[in-house]
């Protein structure tokens, strides 16, 4: 049996998630919800008709769902580092790289879920009506995905002693987020629009 989390139930995942453990933590959640936010795009795509370039979206979700372990297996190694003694010489230098390490993966995260948010927004506009619900709750998962993110990248960058490398990591956080949050959000309000009248 495999101790992927991307292979764990969804009850299992959740059950790990609310124990007192280091992983997986707000980072896995994020990659979660993003994953379900691409996937539903994907599946109004697979349910548009006459719609070929919609089914390449699977690649999206599978990248996602990777996101989960790459994000678990990326905060272990900052979990044993701060066990090391303060007194060790090695200890800030491992602890400033596997922070590095660590912001990584939900930083890479964000920058997938940019791309799904702008796959949505085309979904939007293009895609089946039947399933334009679906489009929105999408774009809401996506949204919250990509502020959760954030909130990981922030988290580690924090800690960071090199600090142009960190405030370059920010500012890259926040033009996503200046961006894709409001684009996110517009299309949840014209979905919602769209339904309601």
């Amino acid at each position: 049996m495999s101790d992927k989390l991307v292979d764990k139930s969804c009850v299992k995942f959740a059950d790990e998630l609310a124990a007192k453990l280091s992983v997986p933590g707000g980072g896995g959640a994020a990659a979660y919800v993003g994953a379900l936010g691409v996937a539903l795009g994907s599946m109004v795509g697979n349910f548009t008709a006459g719609k070929p370039k919609y089914a390449a979206y699977e690649e999206d979700v599978q990248r996602m769902l990777e996101r989960v372990d790459e994000d678990a297996q990326a905060f272990f190694p900052v979990s044993q580092a701060y066990v090391i003694p303060q007194e060790d010489p090695r200890r800030a230098d491992v602890l400033e790289q596997c922070t590095k390490d660590a912001l990584a993966g939900p930083f890479a995260m964000m920058q997938q879920i940019c791309m799904a948010i702008e796959l949505l927004e085309e979904m939007g506009a293009k895609g089946s009506r039947l399933l334009i619900s679906d489009v929105g709750c999408g774009a809401a998962l996506c949204q919250a995905a990509l502020e959760s993110a954030a909130l990981n990248v922030y988290i580690n960058t924090k800690g960071l002693a090199d600090r142009d490398y960190a405030q370059q990591i920010e500012a890259d956080c926040d033009a996503m987020l200046e961006e894709y949050v409001p684009r996110a959000r517009k299309v949840l309000e014209g979905v919602s629009e769209e339904i309601r009248g």
